[in-house]
Formats: structure tokens, C-alpha cells, sequence
């Protein structure tokens, strides 16, 4: 028996009376099953921004030792609301201010220090911080409400500092990820409602994508604590839903046009199935191989993100392909009511899509010099661009740490909040302060602590620029060439600054190395499964260019319409990676469906049909893929918007110009010298498909009889 006869019986089966139903059982056990053993599991805690081997994790791991090391100091920032100097009566509010904060802190509260401007104070309040940033946001929440049961009049007081900024990214999360997913279910069924112009049929891809995308974030929280993973569980579940709607979108249509053409309702979904399941299993397995490239990026989170991310979606894959059929064969053609198919109708859409390709495939310069002018006009976005946020830009909604952290920098030396860390030998501590107290913008540094049981000392450094400026960002370098400059110091030179220095640099790394490897598994797949060398190599190269284009218009209007100044690390790396790696799934439908079709009209006639037969799905995907990375807007970071933004514009402008306008003008300009070495016409006169496809026929036929019986 071969693969196609194997693949034809399992589909009988799996949409046949009994087969339907065992299957649908099977299905549910096995989301039982997961849902039990990984009802324990809890996402990750998100927290390392640079790489474990830099300079900056090194110092952070060795300040954990240190006595105390689970005390941290919060900035109280005082400034009067009408922004004249602080009264003699507003210094004795503060003394009330820091009675109230000394029941909540974990030492004695320092200040409140004057600016030289008389116009600001700042009080130290040392706090014992938790094992994550939810934890501490526990006890920021009490150091702010004792600030709140002392008020001063006329004087607002902010309360800021490194453990205040994550505390309040933690805080900012809350209730966040029920949000996400209310908001990602609402556009999926929105657009699934429009897409199929029913009031039941949505219903059966957004259950089966919704269990799955339950079950992903339970194995993938599970897979985290096994393997001490990093990720934002948001990105997984927009990844679930949007690539789990696509494969169904994409069987559903086939199994529209299949009713069109049998009688029995089974055969018509069996046939979809056969049909389709290459070109989805294809482009799952690109997502996944490519996600799975992410394991070798340095930074904790993007390294997290592709291991989970390949788990939701292998589950996703499982869930459609082998949850929905049966679903589907069980509720038979009256699920589509009221624009129920039947045998001999014709799509309207199908004939729009045909008039769309035909006109393409008739200019075809014209029509490739046109999108590809539009992609250069998008990626000239680009210019301009920067990378990297700092502490204030990077959330969506200003909060309080990151308004205090403006005032404070107004009024002290920028570099307060977030000083630089150093920790070095005890015995060589002195010459290490004496160096680096003559790099420039050093305003002080002095001994904070020791480590008497590993013989070092912490040194702490304040600067006078602002924290994440580019300033503040060269001088990280300056120490550390000082700081190493001091023989058997073995100083390593650490805080909130440095990791920003060492995570900017992790993230290039990162892009430098997996980007092309991603293109390199896209080239893989798109060869093994179109049997071509030229396909390939331009498809990609398309689709790298409408990548690179998405990321300059999303990069132009952050800037223009939410005034970011630059994209955050992380956004350039996955941008790409969704761009392209969710871009070849489309070009897989569409390319993997021209090959079939040129196997008997040709390349241009092919083309045509292929743009017909699949032009409304894949603008639909396209669209709830959009839809469901735009629900990322909805949470505090301005990264994740970020991303959502750059993704939906760029897969909408890949539905709708690349798959529709540049994709179907390449291949009629070349012909059928694009499936080069291996031609499909040639190809099916050499092996005879005529004759396999009347042996189908005639399965289909007997089939039916028995049936019927």
C-alpha cells in the first residue's frame, strides 16, 4: 500500500460514521489528558533581559550572595505639584512621610535629600523584594499606601527605583492575559462570521482552536519548569489561534469546494482532507523548525519563546487536523446553512479572485513593478529607525516608576535610580573605586557591601546621565575598561544600564545568526515540497523583502502615530521570524495548489487557478492572523504592540499584494521554467497521474455505494 492509498483510507475513516465519532472521543481524552497532568503549571516569570554569560548576569548571580542581597532600596521623589521650591512646612510633611514608610520598610528610611534647586527631595526606602516581580509589587503596594496615608499638600510623591520599575511592568500585567484572550476570541469569531456568513460554522474552528490553545498554555507553562524557560505566554496564545484559524480556514474552503462536487458530505471532507493536508503539515513544519531556531539566541526570552512557541503549534496542528474533521463529518453539510454548497454551485468569490489573477497574469511587468514599488516604499520606513527603549518609553501607559524616575532626573544627577553595580575582589576594591571615579559623568563611587565568605566587595557608581541614553550607554564601556584595567580584580561590572549594554548586544547576535537560518529552513521546506529550485529562491526572496518592508512601515508609524522613538530589542528578531516564517505558509497554499493545477494547464493557467481557488481563504487567514497579532495592542509594553503592529500590517500586505499581485506576475513571467529541474507537466505524463487519479476515482465511487447500502 502507498502513501497516497494510506492517506485515503485514513481519511475515510477518520470522517465516517463510526470512524467521526471515535476520533472526536480519542480528541477529547486527549485534551482531558493534558489539561490534567499539566493543571499545575504556571507561566514563567519573564525577568532575564541579557544573555546568562554576560558580564552583567555574572554580576547579578554574585550580588545574590552577598548578605542582605534580598534587600533593594525604592526612591520616594518629592516635588511640589505647582513646581516651586519645597516650604519648610513640605520638609516636615516628608518627616511624617518617612515615619509612615518606616513601619513597611526593611531598614531605616534615608532623607529626604535636598536637590541643589530646593525644588525636589528624595527619600531611600530599603524593601525586601520577592523571588519575582509579582512579589514585590506585594510590598510596593504597602510602601505606596503608607505614602498615601501621610499626604503632604501641594507636594506629589513618587515612588521609583529598579525594584519599583519591575514591580510595576508585574502590576501592569494583571488581568492582562484574560483581556488578550477576550480580545483575540472576539476578532477570531468576528472574522470567521464574516468569512464563512454563518451563525454556526465559526463555532467548530474556534472551539477546537480555543482547546488547544488551553492545552498549549498548560504543557508550554509545564515545559517552562522542566527546562527553565523564558517567555511572554501572550505571544503563544496569539501564535495558537492565529496559525490553528488558518489551517482550518484553509480545510474548511477545500471542503466547501468538495461539496460542490459530491453528493455525500463524507466523501466531500475526505477528499478536502487528502488535499490539504500536505500543504498545512508543510507549513506547520516550517513554523515550527523555524521557532525551534530560536534556541540558539542568547537572550533568555526570544531562546523561551521559540521552544514553547513550537509546542503550541504542533498542538494547534493536531487539534485541526484531527479534531475538526470529525467535528465537521458529525454536523454534515447543514453547518454552512444558510449559504449551504451544493453539487454544481459555483463560488462568487471564486470568480472575483479568477478576473484579480487574470489581469495580473496579462501585465505581468506592470503588475511585479507596481508591488514591488509599493514594498520599497514601505521599507524606506527603515530610515531613521532605531533600536532600543529605555525604562520610561517602554510602556504603553506612563506609570508611576517611570514618572518618578523624570522627575528625579530633573532635578539630581540622572543616574541616581538606576546606578551602576560593580562587584570585585575585597583586596583590590579601593583601586577599583579610584578608577573609575576618573571616567567622565562618574558623580561618585564608594563601597556598598561585602562578601566576607567569597572575599568580595560591591561598589556602587552613579552617573550623571539618564539611564538607557546614549550617553549613560558608552559610559558602561568606559568602566569596564577602567574596572578591568585593575590587575586580580576580576571586577565585573553590572545594574540596570549594563544589562540594557549587554542585552542590546545579545539581541544583534541574535538577529545576525538565526535570521538566516530561518531563511534557510524556509528553503528547505519550499524545495522538498514544490520539487523546484527556482520557486524557492524566489518566493523567498519575495517574501524577505516583504518582511523587511513591514518592519519599516511598522517602525515609521510607531513613530508618527504613537510617538516611539525607537523599536524595542526584541521586535526587530521576531518580527522577521513571524514575517517569514508565517509568510511561507501562505506561499504555500497558493504555490503548492499552482504546482498541482500546472501539472495540467500550465504554469500561467495554473496560477490563475490557484489565485481563484484559494485568493478568498488566504485573505481571510491573512486577516485573522492580523486581527489576532493586533489584540497584542491591547497590553502595557510597548514592545508586544510593537510587534503586533509591525506582523499585521505585514501579513495583510502579504495576503493582499504579495500572494495576490507579485507572487502570480513572477511566475507568469517565467513560466513554467520556475518549477526547474522538475516540470509538472512532464512529470505527470511521466507517471502516469491520469491514470492514478481514475483509480482514486474509482475508490471514491465504490465507496459511496457501499454507502449508500
Amino acid at each position: 500500500m502507498d502513501v497516497f492509498d494510506a492517506r485515503r483510507r485514513f481519511s475515510d475513516r477518520l470522517t465516517s460514521r463510526r470512524g467521526a465519532w471515535v476520533a472526536l472521543g480519542v480528541t477529547l481524552l486527549g485534551f482531558i489528558v493534558l489539561f490534567g497532568l499539566f493543571s499545575g503549571a504556571s507561566a514563567p516569570v519573564l525577568s532575564d533581559q541579557a544573555p546568562a554569560d554576560s558580564e552583567s548576569a555574572q554580576a547579578a548571580a554574585l550580588l545574590k550572595d552577598f548578605p542582605d542581597a534580598d534587600k533593594q532600596s525604592v526612591l520616594l521623589v518629592a516635588s511640589r505639584t505647582d513646581g516651586s521650591h519645597l516650604t519648610d512646612a513640605d520638609r516636615a510633611g516628608l518627616e511624617r512621610v518617612k515615619d509612615a514608610v518606616r513601619s513597611v520598610a526593611a531598614d531605616d528610611v534615608s532623607g529626604p535629600i535636598m536637590s541643589e534647586d530646593e525644588e525636589a527631595a528624595v527619600m531611600v526606602a530599603p524593601i525586601t523584594v520577592g523571588d519575582s516581580n509579582s512579589e514585590t509589587a506585594t510590598v510596593l503596594a504597602d510602601v505606596r499606601a503608607s505614602v498615601a496615608e501621610a499626604p503632604v499638600d501641594g507636594v506629589t510623591i513618587f515612588v521609583t527605583g529598579g525594584p519599583a520599575f519591575g514591580a510595576d511592568i508585574a502590576a501592569a500585567f494583571d488581568g492582562a492575559d484574560f483581556t488578550l484572550l477576550a480580545v483575540t476570541i472576539l476578532i477570531v469569531a468576528v472574522l470567521l462570521i464574516v468569512t464563512y456568513r454563518s451563525p454556526v460554522l465559526w463555532l467548530l474552528p474556534l472551539t477546537i482552536v480555543a482547546l488547544a490553545d488551553g492545552a498549549a498554555g498548560r504543557v508550554t507553562a509545564a515545559a517552562a519548569q522542566a527546562w527553565n524557560l523564558q517567555f511572554d505566554a501572550g505571544i503563544i496564545s496569539v501564535l495558537v489561534f492565529g496559525a490553528g484559524t488558518n489551517y482550518a480556514l484553509l480545510l474548511i474552503s477545500r471542503y466547501r469546494e468538495e461539496l460542490e462536487r459530491h453528493e455525500n458530505h463524507r466523501d466531500a471532507l475526505s477528499s478536502a482532507w487528502r488535499a490539504t493536508v500536505p500543504a498545512i503539515v508543510a507549513s506547520n513544519l516550517t513554523v515550527v523548525i523555524a521557532l525551534l531556531s530560536l534556541a540558539l539566541a542568547v537572550i533568555p526570552g526570544t531562546r523561551g519563546l521559540g521552544v514553547s512557541s513550537a509546542l503550541g503549534l504542533v498542538l494547534a496542528l493536531a487539534a485541526v487536523l484531527f479534531g475538526l474533521p470529525p467535528l465537521l463529518a458529525v454536523c454534515g453539510r447543514r453547518v454552512f446553512w444558510p449559504f449551504i454548497p451544493r453539487p454544481g454551485g459555483t463560488a462568487a468569490t471564486g470568480r472575483v479572485w479568477r478576473r484579480v489573477a487574470t489581469g495580473v497574469v496579462r501585465r505581468p511587468v506592470i503588475s511585479a513593478v507596481a508591488g514591488l514599488a509599493l514594498l520599497g516604499v514601505m521599507a524606506a520606513g527603515l530610515i531613521g529607525t532605531t533600536v532600543g527603549l529605555d525604562q520610561m518609553e517602554k510602556f504603553r501607559v506612563q506609570s508611576e516608576s517611570a514618572t518618578g524616575l523624570e522627575v528625579l532626573a530633573e532635578h539630581f544627577p540622572a543616574g541616581e535610580a538606576q546606578p551602576v553595580m560593580i562587584v570585585a575582589r575585597s583586596g583590590q576594591a579601593d583601586e577599583v573605586v579610584e578608577a573609575v571615579r576618573d571616567v567622565s559623568g562618574v558623580v561618585r563611587a564608594h563601597p556598598a557591601g561585602t562578601n566576607d565568605s567569597a572575599g568580595l566587595t560591591s561598589i556602587m557608581v552613579t552617573g550623571e546621565y539618564a539611564p538607557g541614553t546614549p550617553e549613560s550607554l558608552a559610559q558602561i564601556a568606559h568602566l569596564r575598561d577602567a574596572a578591568h584595567s585593575v590587575a586580580d580584580a576580576d571586577a565585573r561590572v553590572g545594574g540596570a544600564v549594563a544589562t540594557d549594554v549587554d542585552a542590546r548586544a545579545g539581541n544583534v547576535r541574535d538577529l545576525w545568526v538565526v535570521a538566516p537560518l530561518v531563511i534557510v529552513i524556509s528553503f528547505i521546506v519550499l524545495t522538498i515540497l514544490l520539487r523546484s529550485l527556482v520557486a524557492p529562491v524566489l518566493l523567498l526572496v519575495v517574501n524577505v523583502l516583504s518582511a523587511v518592508a513591514a518592519i519599516g512601515a511598522g517602525a515609521w508609524l510607531s513613530r508618527m502615530l504613537f510617538d516611539q522613538p525607537a523599536l524595542d530589542l526584541q521586535v526587530p528578531l521576531l518580527s522577521f521570524l513571524f514575517l517569514v516564517a508565517l509568510g511561507i505558509d501562505y506561499t504555500i497554499f497558493l504555490v503548492h495548489r499552482a504546482r498541482t493545477e500546472a501539472a495540467a494547464v500550465g504554469t500561467r493557467e495554473g496560477m490563475i487557478r490557484a489565485v481563484a481557488g484559494t485568493g478568498s481563504v488566504i485573505t481571510s487567514a491573512g486577516l485573522v492572523l492580523a486581527g489576532v497579532f493586533a489584540a497584542l495592542g491591547v497590553l502595557p509594553l510597548v514592545t508586544l504592540g510593537q510587534l503586533g503592529l509591525i506582523v499585521g500590517v505585514g501579513v495583510v500586505v502579504d495576503t493582499i499584494v504579495v500572494r495576490t499581485i507579485i507572487v502570480p506576475a513572477l511566475f507568469s513571467l517565467l513560466g513554467d521554467t520556475v518549477w526547474w529541474p522538475k516540470n509538472p507537466r512532464r512529470v505527470r505524463v511521466a507517471s502516469g497521474a491520469s491514470q492514478q487519479h481514475s483509480t482514486e476515482s474509482n475508490h471514491e465511487h465504490r465507496r459511496s455505494t457501499s454507502l449508500a447500502r
